[in-house]
């Protein structure tokens, strides 16, 4: 279901398509148990169009219907190399990445003296 469509919906329509889609999701399960699930992508759309009606439902409820126009953005100003601006810190070169080598991480086990029996004895 697409949010367009939840959204032309009352609460109550959105509580009862909840109820739908969860005996749904219920029977997909059952199924996907059973090996009888041959459609498995549908348990996916399920879950997500219950997320859906639900997030929907509770803006309702809350009154926050969510505004499709976007603000317009604050023009950026133009900066120029080497100039300082008023309050402001002047510009550091970043530093280059360095590829560094981490040291063998050792064993925190501790050591077997039955192991440490036979290595000197192999050593001899």
């Amino acid at each position: 279901m697409k949010a367009s469509d939840a959204r032309a919906m009352t609460v109550d329509q959105l509580d009862d398509e909840v109820l739908k889609l969860k005996k749904e999701q219920f029977n997909l399960r059952f199924q996907r148990a059973t090996g009888q699930l041959e459609n498995t992508s549908r348990v996916r759309v399920v879950r997500r169009d219950i997320a859906r009606i639900l997030t929907i439902a509770r803006q309702k409820r809350a009154g926050d219907e969510p505004k499709l126009a976007v603000a317009p953005a604050k023009p950026k100003q133009a900066k120029t190399e080497g100039a300082k601006t008023e309050g402001s810190k002047p510009a550091r070169a970043k530093p280059k990445a360095t590829a560094k080598r981490r040291a063998p991480v050792k064993s925190r086990s501790k050591p077997n003296p039955k192991s440490r029996a036979k290595a000197k004895k192999s050593k001899k």
